[in-house]
């Protein structure tokens, strides 16, 4: 859905043009390197954001100022930028109902040593930017109002103060032709822009779950969580007559929102947001397109609106009528829908930004106006947490304990057979097999998820793909080892080790990098304290039964002339060995068991 909630429709990596996305990377590269010192920044027209390789700061410093609030076709209006010392900048005019478009009139500059004009799109001087890195405090430019200009039109200006600080498409005033209408209030509007229809009042006393399944339909997140709880998100719907109440609750200083949608992807959403605006919450309505920031509504359809805001946890509650039709983009609330329910954070005027984890989304369509339920949800995917399990199942558990049967086991089992092979070889082979099969079935799974290759995943999807190669490469390097005896066999018998060691030790950082990612957001830092801990589980046992071979090789004594090795009281020492390797391979596999519970419990539960 949108308003920065989930990920939105997955674009695919191979659909771009292979030449349009390399000019791409060289553009960004060479941003990114240069830092655009010389102000000349074209490639962020239409974003407005540097590729200085982070994220935007979240409460602006500088403010933009205009000499009026009405302008004509060729009218001059003088635009300020200032605050704190800044090194770069970028200004423009757009649309203050569509902030996407492009940008709008041209400029004229005060001080060229301080700024120069550039070019976006095809309207000549339609923005102003620095013209070196100096400090600088204060910018005047003036803006020229053309003849086709909008109604409304809105000033915006990213600030770079340092490298790696910068803040993007702060938000100025909006000036307006004469007589223009009531504005459909962009979202980063300031607070007095944003009005309802109907009076807004301060909830006195926190929500509560009674009612949940039996009077109304509620989700919770973890499942039957008390809203009044510090780690509660709750979201209910209670039919009266022809209009329903929804309460939302959850732990947020920034914003709470909820959108119904046709199908489990951002975009074509019907959504309502509570965000936090110096301390006071406002409550609107949105129409979700695409992977687009929300644009609130400037008629609100809510009635009976009323918030509160402490101790870190927002809730808000409304009424609105089951059907609106002579609301654009509000669905009717008779029908089913996927309900997701996202967080946030918002600056200080009101602007909202992208979650920071998956956003809950309902495992399937739901009708709120229906029969009562009390149900949960999941932030992540079902095929997202399958991958997952299966992963967790293959390199925690049977390559772990293949690994080290294959390594210490060869003389406990030496004499005892299965299916007329050694034991020990038969015990290794099947544990390595289910290893493939299982990684094979989860390494398909995100693709089949996603239709494509996830540019939001980092490296882990590339070290994935490694640990994949690796994992087929091995049984196949397997099925044409030499004979015992054969010269080559101490050759073969490295590689299959640096192969496997290199798979398991991929695949461990594989692991590390997609607990944290967003389609499986395992809690952290528990997460990272488990992984290690597995870590050191399994070394800790290697270097136990390394440490043990050790000494029962300092039993052995070597008899020159007949080259036969034997060990002192050789019965003795056989059931020593034997009996110690057994133990502690009944207690690693009892302790890999576990850590795995605790993962695929962890994995459940979100």
């Amino acid at each position: 859905m949108g308003m920065a909630l989930p990920e939105g429709r997955p674009t695919c990596l191979m659909e771009l043009p292979g030449l349009a996305f390399a000019v791409w990377m060289f553009i960004c590269f060479y941003a990114s390197v240069d830092s655009y010192p010389s102000g000349k920044i074209r490639e962020a027209c239409t974003s407005m954001i540097p590729c200085h390789g982070s994220s935007p700061q979240l409460s602006p410093e500088h403010t933009i100022t205009v000499n009026g609030t009405e302008f004509k076709p060729g009218d001059n209006i003088e635009v300020h930028l200032s605050g704190p010392d800044f090194e770069g900048f970028f200004i423009q005019a757009r649309d203050a109902e569509h902030l996407d478009s492009p940008a709008v009139g041209s400029f004229m500059l005060v001080d060229r040593k301080l700024s120069q004009l550039l070019t976006c799109g095809r309207i000549k001087n339609s923005a102003v930017s620095h013209t070196s890195k100096a400090k600088k405090k204060y910018i005047k430019v003036y803006w020229i109002a053309p003849g086709d200009a909008p109604k409304r039109v809105q000033f915006l200006a990213t600030v770079v103060k340092k490298y790696k600080t910068f803040w993007v498409k702060i938000p100025g005033p909006v000036v307006s032709q004469p007589n223009a209408l009531s504005p459909t209030t962009p979202l980063h509007a300031t607070s007095e822009a944003i009005s309802t229809l109907h009076s807004v009042s301060y909830l006195s006393k926190p929500f509560n779950a009674s009612g949940c399944g039996s009077m109304k339909f509620c989700i919770r997140n973890p499942s039957n969580c008390d809203p009044e709880s510090a780690s509660c998100f709750f979201l209910s719907f209670q039919e009266e007559k022809s209009s329903v109440f929804i309460e939302m609750s959850g732990p947020s200083e920034g914003y709470l929102a909820f959108a119904l949608s046709h199908d489990q992807w951002m975009g074509g959403d019907d959504a309502y947001l509570c965000v936090n605006e110096d301390h006071r919450v406002h409550v609107s309505t949105a129409y979700l397109k695409g992977r687009s920031p929300p644009v609130l509504d400037s008629e609100n359809a809510l009635e009976d609106v009323s918030w509160r805001l402490v101790d870190g946890i927002l809730q808000c509650s409304f009424r609105r009528s089951i059907s609106l039709p002579a609301y654009k983009g509000r669905f009717n609330l008779n029908a089913s829908y996927y309900i997701f329910l996202a967080d946030g954070e918002a600056s200080e005027g009101g602007l909202i930004y992208k979650h920071r984890h998956q956003p809950l989304i309902t495992n399937g369509i739901y009708n709120v106006t229906g029969l009562p339920q009390d149900i949960g949800g999941s932030r992540s995917p079902q095929l997202i947490k399958a991958h997952g399990a299966l992963m967790f199942v293959a390199w925690i558990t049977t390559v772990s304990i293949g690994v080290i049967v294959a390594r210490f086991f060869k003389p406990v089992w030496s004499h005892s057979f299965l299916f007329g092979k050694e034991m020990w070889f038969q015990v290794h082979r099947v544990l390595m097999l289910t290893t493939v099969m299982l990684t094979s079935i989860s390494f398909v799974l995100p693709f089949i998820y996603r239709g494509c290759w996830s540019q939001q995943a980092g490296f882990h999807p590339y070290l994935g793909c490694t640990v994949m190669a690796l994992t087929i490469f091995q049984p196949l390097m397997a099925g044409f080892r030499p004979s015992r005896h054969a010269p080559r066999r101490q050759l073969f018998n490295w590689f299959h080790w640096s192969t496997g060691t290199t798979a398991r030790i991929l695949a461990v950082v594989t692991m590390f990098l997609g607990v944290d990612l967003p389609a499986l957001d395992l809690p952290d830092p528990w997460d990272t304290y488990t992984m290690v801990g597995f870590v050191a589980w399994h070394v800790g046992i290697e270097i136990l039964l390394e440490i043990h071979s050790y000494c029962l090789v300092r039993k052995v004594e070597v008899i020159e002339d007949d080259r036969v090795q034997i060990l002192q009281s050789l019965t003795s020492a056989e059931a020593e060995g034997r009996l110690f390797k057994q133990v502690v391979l009944t207690i690693y596999v009892c302790g890999n068991i576990v850590f795995l519970i605790a993962f695929l419990a962890a994995i459940n539960h979100i």
